[in-house]
């Protein structure tokens, strides 16, 4: 009897029906290709994890972020959606297995504007008896203009410790210089809007506004006045008077009136630091020509709430992690944490844009850069700032710094951005556009590298030795040096027809650059929403495998070791292809539970012509254990035969294989056979090699 061999074509091939992928592999789960110079690729059993952290973190994790602080001492951190039943995400850095939550805490308030000025300073005293004990760790983001003294307060700004009910602020021009009172005064008012019957034009009335034709005036607090709803950026049309101008609504007023926008309270969100404040202080601003010391009442700083997050942006200047919440609000500051400043929270950058749809740290020159951004307030979905080289508190561009903005010609918002090794990649829903650092006047050039390759959700792009690859809406792309190219998936069926559409925003990226491979975890129609499924591109061999696992938040080989990835089931931390420490061998289960891993072939045919075979006799040709290890695998083969495509095949099997398996008879009769090779024990590593079968014709019946 003749003897042959199957010789398998690597990577997965799913386009293809089952007897046109002859021999190739149709399905997987949880295996890797590694090189092979006779056969291309091998097949292997994916290695393992284990957990990083013992304990579960307090809701699904969205972002890690690993760094090193200058004392070398090795960080991990954990950004979350928000907690079930609750409107709170966590923010937390995990530090030789210890877990801090440094979450950053808020609160808002609508009160009757109160605040004081000193004509000639640019201290203001705002008066707030409702959130109390505001100190100099905290920001106030003023959500409505306020006037007072002849300045307009509106935005960030770094409070001041003054008293239990009272903080001071200093008043800034466009480029953040102090503005100074042009008067002493306690009459603080908000913006006033007045319409007239079946016209559009609103006039605004606010004191000393400042505003010229063409400016753009910012509504953060929808309004409605006389039918109308404000809300957004206007253009000013007219200056009437140095109190009043007019801009242009949406739609006609259906009355005449008058109404002050949020009920003519003013808005104040509090950001909070969480500093010890020394008994007996109350330190004023004397050196800006207000104050000196206050009362001298102990002050208990207020705390805030945990934020709301549905996502979050990582990365680090050094060793402060930086850290930007995605969520619904209108208020997506840029928060800072540094492990060793003795500030047990993330605070936020109070000269930083506050909102932004993310950010992240350029190189070569230290730059934050932040996308999805504003001017004003309202978000602008295709607006790029940055910030001074080196210095994250400077943000506004002037001729002495290196801080500017790009705002993105083409698309509808900005999905995400990366730095790789080049240059900062900015994907639009619509294409692709680089930004390389030039220095000044410009700083940066930006230049569209890439047509209707846009990105499918801001975590869907990744880099991995040298190579940019991400996942489109309907087809995957790289950026080499030929520039952005279409990726062919023969997967592609696997992924696209069971995409869930609506939670496009849970797609996470995951290289692992040790083997050269890139994963893409994402949700399926019948996954309830949450990430269960990954394909995976191995960009050495160019194959792709897939299979079923969850991780929704991944971080590449760090200084904390080889890749983390997050269980969005159970919420904990597993490194993946790491070492166990008493054999100092690669971890080979799912955290010390067995992994289902195996791939099936398409069919091969046993004879060209039309004629049955017979196969008596199968010798297993495998890898049973790591080199070094115990050769203890436990393989499980088994054969699918039938005689036509489209026919129910009979299966032989499942054979249990082990190194001490010389041979095995399943006796198959058929004209296409189909393998499975894998395995569900614990403790154990396989590697496929060249499996050999004695093969006879049988008839054509």
């Amino acid at each position: 009897m003749p003897h042959a061999s199957v010789k398998i074509i690597p990577g997965v091939n799913q386009n293809e029906t089952p007897a046109l992928n002859e021999a190739g592999i149709s399905t997987t789960n949880l295996v890797r290709f590694i090189p092979d110079p006779k056969l291309g690729a091998l097949v292997q059993k994916l290695g393992g994890w284990a957990k990083f952290y013992p304990n579960t973190i307090a809701a699904i994790p969205r972002a890690l972020w690993a760094w090193e602080d200058t004392n070398s001492v090795s960080h991990l951190a954990v950004g979350t959606e928000n907690i079930v039943s609750s409107t709170q995400s966590q923010l937390s850095v995990i530090t030789n297995g210890t877990q801090t939550v440094i979450t950053p805490r808020s609160t808002t308030d609508n009160i009757t504007p109160a605040a004081s000025t000193t004509s000639g300073s640019s201290v203001v005293t705002i008066t707030d008896a409702t959130t109390t004990g505001i100190t100099s760790y905290d920001t106030v983001y003023i959500e409505t203009h306020m006037a007072v003294g002849g300045l307009v307060l509106f935005g960030l700004y770094p409070c001041i410790l003054q008293g239990s009910t009272t903080y001071q602020i200093i008043a800034l021009d466009a480029l953040g210089n102090p503005l100074a009172a042009t008067s002493t005064s306690t009459t603080t008012t908000v913006a006033s809007f007045a319409t007239t019957n079946t016209s559009s034009t609103v006039t605004v009335t606010l004191t000393n506004h400042g505003y010229a034709v063409g400016s753009t005036y910012p509504v953060l607090v929808s309004t409605s006045v006389g039918g109308i709803t404000l809300y957004g950026n206007y253009i000013v049309q007219s200056v009437p008077t140095a109190n009043t101008f007019t801009i242009n609504a949406p739609q006609t007023a259906t009355s005449t009136t008058t109404g002050s926008i949020n009920g003519g309270n003013a808005r104040l969100l509090y950001s909070f630091g969480i500093g010890a404040i020394p008994a007996g202080t109350g330190y004023g601003i004397g050196g800006y020509g207000s104050g000196g010391y206050g009362t001298g009442t102990a002050i208990v700083p207020s705390t805030g709430t945990p934020i709301s997050a549905t996502d979050w942006t990582l990365d680090n200047w050094g060793q402060v992690l930086i850290s930007v919440p995605i969520n619904s609000s209108l208020f997506q500051p840029i928060y800072q944490y540094d492990p060793t400043s003795g500030n047990p929270i993330a605070t936020v950058i109070p000269q930083a844009p506050p909102v932004n749809d993310g950010a992240f740290v350029a190189m070569p020159q230290r730059q934050i850069i932040a996308w999805g951004s504003t001017f004003t307030g309202i978000q602008d979905p295709l607006l790029i700032r940055w910030c001074d080289v080196n210095n994250y508190n400077a943000w506004i561009g002037t001729v002495i710094n290196q801080a500017g903005s790009y705002r993105i010609p083409k698309g509808s918002k900005i999905i995400g951005c990366i730095q790789s090794s080049q240059q900062g990649l900015i994907w639009t829903d619509l294409g692709l556009w680089s930004m390389q650092y030039i220095g000044p006047p410009y700083v940066y050039s930006f230049n569209e590298v890439g047509t209707s390759c846009g990105l499918i959700a801001r975590k869907a792009a990744a880099s991995v030795n040298g190579e940019v690859m991400w996942m489109g809406s309907s087809q995957f792309f790289n950026l080499s040096a030929n520039g952005v190219q279409p990726v062919p998936c023969p997967i592609w069926d696997v992924i696209f027809q069971d995409l869930d559409q609506t939670n496009l925003s849970k797609i996470r990226v995951a290289v692992n650059s040790r083997f050269g491979e890139i994963a893409w975890y994402y949700p399926t129609v019948s996954s309830g929403g949450e990430v269960t499924n990954y394909i995976k591109y191995n960009i050495n061999l160019g194959v792709w495998d897939y299979g079923t696992l969850g991780r929704s938040a991944w971080i590449d080989q760090s200084v904390l070791g080889s890749p983390i990835g997050a269980d969005p089931s159970t919420r904990y931390l597993q490194q993946h292809d790491g070492t166990n420490p008493t054999t100092g061998l690669p971890v080979t289960d799912a955290d010390g539970a067995a992994m289902p891993s195996n791939f099936q072939t398409g069919y091969f045919a046993l004879s060209e012509a039309d004629v049955k075979s017979f196969i008596d006799e199968v010798w297993p040709d495998m890898k049973w254990g790591y080199y070094g290890g115990t050769q203890n695998a436990t393989v499980n083969l088994t054969f699918y035969a039938a005689d036509f495509p489209g026919q129910t095949p009979t299966t032989y099997g499942p054979y249990a294989l082990t190194q001490n398996t010389t041979f095995i008879s399943p006796r198959i009769r058929g004209r296409l056979v189909s393998i499975n090779v894998g395995s569900t024990d614990v403790g154990s590593f396989w590697r496929i090699g060249n499996i050999r079968y004695r093969v006879q014709q049988d008839g054509k019946y």
